[in-house]
């Protein structure tokens, strides 16, 4: 992963941000929205590009494009910056390949402490039925 490349096919958009803060909330544009096109991206090999669109899936949009928005500070600066690491942070992240799994089976000692766990539990049942005299 390049990042310099990465960073140069980040797409920023300025908004005004929502919530309270009077008059500044109204006249300032300090919340950031980062727009990414996984698919039109150069800085990622085709194996990641799909691994990025699997594990992303439920934040992109339809056209597969990636939208992080940030408005914690009322600097648009800032928030720019903030945009800039948490996507950094959600590619690292997805990126990488889980392990497979090596199915196991139970060790010897589990298994022989299920046996005695259900002998224990098939004679208590024993115990509980009804001792039939005719019988002896």
């Amino acid at each position: 992963m390049n990042r310099e490349a990465l960073l140069k096919e980040l797409k920023f958009t300025a908004v005004r941000s929502g919530g309270p803060g009077g008059q500044h909330a109204n006249k300032v544009s300090s919340k950031v929205q980062l727009n990414f096109d996984i698919e039109a991206s150069d800085a990622f090999s085709e194996e990641e590009k799909q691994l990025l669109l699997k594990n992303l899936k439920h934040r992109l949009t339809k056209d597969n494009i990636l939208i992080l928005s940030v408005e914690e500070s009322r600097s648009q600066h800032r928030n720019k910056e903030k945009a800039i690491q948490k996507f950094v942070e959600l590619i690292e992240k997805n990126l990488i390949v889980p392990k497979k799994r090596k199915p196991t089976k139970p060790g010897k000692a589990a298994v022989k402490k299920r046996l005695e766990k259900k002998k224990k539990q098939s004679f208590k049942k024993v115990l509980r039925k009804k001792v039939d005299l005719k019988d002896k």
